[in-house]
């Protein structure tokens, strides 16, 4: 379970950088050349998601969203420097909840 949780939170730092630094070329006036690391890092992102051990694609997609929704409210208070709210933090219980019931179900 745990090395689940560690592949999903690497697989949506990936994503979240892969997203990230375009932002800053497009919103903020940094360099183009960010693209670059932005490029690889949404390519290693993809390659991430393979590594999930479940039956189709839909569900590693849907159970990969709730843990992505926790990193990126870390990310929110860690880069943007933005505190997460107590309902942010409730939302966040909500979607790992959700995260779980997706990827530990009983499997026949």
């Amino acid at each position: 379970m745990l090395n689940t949780l560690l592949l999903f939170i690497a697989t949506a730092l990936t994503e979240i950088v892969g997203c990230y630094l375009p932002w800053l070329w497009l919103k903020q006036g940094k360099p183009a050349w960010l693209l670059v690391p932005a490029a690889a890092s949404l390519a290693l992102f993809a390659w991430l998601l393979t590594l999930h051990d479940t039956a189709g694609a839909g569900r590693v997609y849907a159970a990969y969203g709730g843990v992505y929704i926790g990193v990126a409210l870390v990310w929110l208070w860690a880069v943007d420097g933005i505190r997460p709210t107590p309902w942010d933090v409730a939302g966040v219980l909500v979607a790992l909840a959700g995260m779980a019931l997706i990827m530990f179900q009983p499997r026949g």
